[in-house]
């Protein structure tokens, strides 16, 4: 049963680490990703769609993304969903394609976007202790019905320490890279 919770601890926090690491891809540099526009919702024909599973997303130069839809229909919608995004980016539209370009960042706006990553981990780190007091609950749990001792328990709190502290490296090291790409000049 420990092994249960153990083993279910550490895909919940492998999930956090993917989960921060998609949310960092999506901070915006100052050189151009594919992953930039993955998390913009389009609605086209009432339903909300990803960019990325509408259209061909490609970056050609280091600060250009071209957006080429599928359904050519879908153009103003994308143009409209990239505008109303948090990218802080204007699209431009020539029938068949949509480019964007990525300006320089600012110092101001490096800053700014740090301060977002800085947010991003924390919340990371604070999902994977969550998951870790849950483990130590459901011990405490399966002690307590006297379906393991205590130091069963000992073990595995000791065990789930290490993985906490583990994760938690892992958030802070894709922080770090993070900081450091949006500090490059």
């Amino acid at each position: 049963m420990i092994e249960d919770v153990l083993s279910n601890s550490e895909d919940r926090m492998q999930k956090t680490v993917e989960a921060v690491q998609r949310e960092l891809a999506a901070v915006r540099t100052s050189h151009a990703h594919v992953g930039l526009v993955d998390h913009v919702q389009v609605e086209y024909y009432g339903a909300l769609m990803p960019v990325n599973q509408m259209a061909t997303v490609a970056a050609p130069e280091a600060r250009l993304l071209t957006i080429q839809p599928w359904d050519r229909g879908a153009l103003t919608a994308i143009e409209k969903a990239l505008l109303k995004s948090d990218l802080g980016l204007t699209p431009s539209n020539d029938g068949q394609i949509i480019r964007l370009p990525i300006p320089p960042l600012t110092e101001a706006r490096r800053k700014d976007l740090i301060k977002v990553v800085h947010k991003r981990v924390e919340d990371g780190r604070v999902a994977v202790r969550n998951v870790r007091r849950d483990g130590i609950e459901h011990i405490r749990k399966l002690v307590h019905d006297k379906e393991a001792s205590e130091d069963d328990q000992r073990r595995a709190q000791e065990q789930l320490q290490k993985l906490t502290d583990r994760y938690i490296g892992q958030i802070d090291e894709r922080g770090k890279e993070k900081e450091a790409e949006l500090m490059e000049v």
